[in-house]
Order: structure tokens, then C-alpha cells, then sequence
């Protein structure tokens, strides 16, 4: 894509205050390494810093055989990325008074009542017992509640063929006991955060995916974000790719989302856990509304309260907290809480997601920085989002 029209693209969706600029050029040399050397197939990058926005741009590959060359504008899959956004739709309804943070989940969900925990483990048997205390929303969010890291047995590939809906899934997912005593422990749970998304819908009264686009997507100008992707938008869609023995093939049936190459024709499961197809540009947009307290072009989206609350760190007292060294989590967000987590060069109380395709996003507040960096890789991308991570804290 012409380096015009990525300037455009960046300019009109941040404020009048920001200004466009080309990204750093050993920022692009050395993620476009990556794409020469085979272990990515392209990849987009933005970041906005000190009032100025560089980027998009793109290098690389959008899909390989045959080539077609990464588009500024091109479209990702962003993965667990989904939940920090599943949980502002969330303080969208805490701000007017609809529920509360510290509600139990089976207030809003009645299949979640009489709810169960695993006491003990044998090799053919399991003992129940009930749960000290009821699991809450807050629970879903920072993946204390105890609720399966994986799907159950009943619906084992509900992630792949994407065949219920999210009522429906979640109804699976309440009769499965709890691994632990909630808020004792932390484990990453995308079913908790699905069951976090039907509570959105069901206090909302209307479907899930709607109300993010209504509420974030439409007013932040995210034009190209969506669960069920659009047949006129397939063709910016960013294919999938696995590295099999140091070489990238397309990914195939068996990841989260299914084939790529069917662009999720026919599902039902919208994933508040891992569904939404997004690009830079929007991305961007929603992270400078949460570094600007709430506020874009001037319009309140969030307040800045909702913003405070869900970027603090709120698993302090759980070790571990997170996939990484020196990270916690707040409500859906991750967070850099000390020294170990900062050796990206990011600032303690950083917040962000990252995604299973190698996606990443981060707002460090201390140095005014957005980033995004978005890249279609199963299973890996750490070494490709740190490198742009540092190279972006490191520039002037």
C-alpha cells in the first residue's frame, strides 16, 4: 500500500492533536527481518507516542502462495486481545448502575446456581464439594474464578467449529465444577471470560457482539472490527500460518477460530474470549482512548474512573498471575508489576493483551506510548512483538 494512504488511515482516526509520521526505519528494517527469514509472513505495525502517530505500516505478506503483500489496512485476527474489550463492555454497565463488579455470576446466570468444585483427584474419580463462596464477575475477569482452562468433554472442539451460541455454550460450561476455590488461584480460563461476555448480553438485552459495536466499535470510528467477518472484507483478512520443521504452512481446521481460509462461514460463537477481527488503526484507537482516560475527539467513552479500576493491578496477592515473570492482571488487562515485567522497557503499570496469533497491544502510560503489533502466526510471536516492544520504548 502506498505510504500516503497509511498516513491518511492514521490521521483520520486519532485526534487533531496527533500527528502522522513514518515509522522509525530500523524499527521496520528489523521487523521485516522476520519476514525475510521466514518466521512471519508480514506483519503491521503503529505506535503512537508523545502526540505523534507512526505508522501503520506493513511488511511482508498478507498471504503467501500466492503472494499477496501485507496492506496497512489489512485485517487480524487478534485473538485473546478480544478480552480487555469483552471486559470495558462490562464498565459500560457498571457505569449505569446495571451490575457491579463484585455481583456473583449466578445472579445474571441461573445455571450457575448449585455450582460445584473438584475437592479431590483420583485416576477414574473425582470428589465434589461445594465452592466456599460463589464465584463473581470480577473472578471471570482476572481468571480467579476456578472455571476450566480448556473446554469440557461435552463440547471438546466448541472452538474450532464455533457451531453454539454464546448462550448456549456458556449453559456448558456452568456444569462443569470449578478447579479451585475462587479467587484462590490463578488460571487462565477463556471459558470464564465467554461466560464474562454472556453476562454482558443478558444485562444488556441484546447480543453481545452488537453492543461492543454500538458502544466502542461505532463511536470510536473501529470500521473495520467485527466477530462474523463481512464477505466484502474477506479479502483483507491476514491468512493463519504454523512454523512445521522452520518453515510456515497455513494453519489448518484445528485452531482457535477453525480454518482461517473459511473466514468463520456459519458460526454462531461470537468468542468474547479470542473472536474479534480487528486492524491497527482500530486498535489504536480504542488504546489511545484508554491513555486519554476515557475520552476520543473529545467524547467520553469510558470514565476515567471505569479506566483507573480496570488497569490496576488486582491480583497482587496471587503468584503467579500471568504467563510472564513480573506481569499481574487487572480486570481483563495485563499488567506490569514489577521490575521482571518491565524488561521489554515497559514502565510498571503497563496494560495491554496479547493474542495466540502473535498479536500484541500495550499502553504504557508513564511514557505516553501506544503500541500494536499484529502478525498471524499459531502458536508463537514473542520474539518478533518483544523486538518491537523494545525498539519502540527505545526511540526518542
Amino acid at each position: 500500500m502506498p505510504r500516503f494512504i497509511s498516513l491518511f488511515t492514521a490521521a483520520t482516526l486519532f485526534p487533531a492533536a496527533l500527528f502522522s509520521a513514518s515509522l522509525d526505519p530500523k524499527i521496520r528494517s528489523r521487523i521485516q527481518h522476520y519476514a525475510d527469514k521466514g518466521t512471519i509472513a508480514g506483519a503491521v505495525m503503529l505506535y503512537a507516542k508523545n502526540g505523534t502517530v507512526y505508522g501503520p505500516d506493513a511488511v511482508g505478506n498478507q498471504e503467501l502462495a500466492p503472494a499477496k503483500p501485507m496492506r496497512a489496512d489489512s485485517i487480524f485476527q487478534v485473538m485473546s486481545m478480544t478480552k480487555p474489550v469483552t471486559a470495558l463492555g462490562i464498565m459500560i454497565l457498571v457505569e449505569e448502575g446495571k451490575l457491579a463488579v463484585s455481583d456473583p455470576v449466578e445472579k445474571y446466570l441461573p445455571e450457575f446456581r448449585g455450582q460445584m468444585m473438584i475437592a479431590e483427584r483420583a485416576q477414574t474419580t473425582r470428589t465434589l464439594k461445594k465452592p466456599a463462596r460463589l464465584i463473581t464477575i470480577r473472578d471471570l475477569m482476572t481468571h480467579t474464578s476456578g472455571m476450566m482452562a480448556s473446554p469440557p468433554p461435552g463440547v471438546p472442539d466448541i472452538y474450532q467449529k464455533l457451531d453454539l451460541t454464546l448462550k448456549e455454550a456458556v449453559a456448558v460450561f456452568s456444569q462443569h465444577p470449578l478447579d479451585f476455590e475462587p479467587g484462590s488461584r490463578w488460571q487462565y480460563s477463556n471459558a470464564g471470560i465467554a461466560t464474562l461476555g454472556r453476562v454482558l448480553e443478558v444485562v444488556a438485552d441484546q447480543p453481545y457482539e452488537k453492543f461492543l459495536e454500538e458502544r466502542f466499535f461505532l463511536p470510536l470510528g473501529m470500521k473495520d472490527s467485527f466477530f462474523f467477518p463481512p464477505g466484502e472484507k474477506t479479502g483483507r483478512i491476514a491468512m493463519v500460518y504454523t512454523l512445521d520443521k522452520g518453515k510456515l504452512v497455513k494453519a489448518g481446521a484445528g485452531i482457535l477460530g477453525g480454518d482461517p481460509a473459511r473466514y468463520r462461514k456459519g458460526a454462531k460463537f461470537p468468542a468474547p474470549e479470542f473472536g474479534l477481527f480487528s486492524t491497527a488503526s482500530d486498535l489504536a484507537a480504542l488504546y489511545q482512548m484508554m491513555l486519554d482516560g476515557g475520552t476520543y475527539k473529545g467524547k467520553r467513552i469510558l470514565s476515567k474512573a471505569s479506566v483507573q479500576v480496570a488497569t490496576a493491578l488486582h491480583t497482587g496477592g496471587i503468584e503467579p498471575a500471568g504467563h510472564s515473570p513480573g506481569m499481574g492482571y487487572g480486570l481483563a488487562w495485563t499488567v506490569v508489576r514489577d521490575p521482571l515485567g518491565t524488561l521489554q522497557l515497559q514502565s510498571k503499570g503497563t496494560f495491554g493483551h496479547g493474542g495466540a496469533f502473535g498479536t500484541q497491544g500495550w499502553i504504557d502510560a508513564a511514557r505516553k506510548i501506544v503500541g500494536v503489533f499484529l502478525i498471524q502466526r499459531s502458536g508463537g510471536g514473542s520474539e518478533e512483538s518483544n523486538a518491537f516492544k523494545q525498539m519502540v520504548a527505545a526511540t526518542d
